[in-house]
């Protein structure tokens, strides 16, 4: 499956009573709350000593994607120029790979 599959087939789950604004805002609330639950996953391996629940945290990731594939539909968008428009931006920053130089010195974009 590719991005664009997977976006197709994720918004035939999405709640047909949204209007084209209540996607988009519904999306990027969802990408809050699903990278918050990711995050505490994390936390809770990191500073309280739970072994870090991989399944879990794959899931997570999971409704991240299902809401980014959401956001790219709110903006009448193919998910796989998201991910392309991210590419160029980041090759265009760091032609020859990672720097840290240029990254704690670039200009804002």
């Amino acid at each position: 499956m590719n991005v664009n599959e997977y976006q197709k087939e994720a918004m035939t789950l999405l709640n047909p009573a949204l209007t084209e604004k209540d996607v988009l805002m519904n999306a990027l609330m969802g990408l809050c709350g699903e990278s918050g639950e990711a995050i505490d996953i994390m936390k809770k391996h990191l500073y309280q000593g739970h072994e870090l629940d991989r399944d879990k945290l794959i899931k997570e990731l999971g409704d991240v994607a299902w809401y980014l594939a959401e956001a790219a539909t709110g903006l009448d968008i193919d998910l796989s120029e998201v991910l392309q428009r991210n590419l160029d931006k980041l090759h265009a920053r760091y032609p020859q790979g990672f720097d840290t130089q240029r990254s704690q010195h670039r200009e804002a974009e």
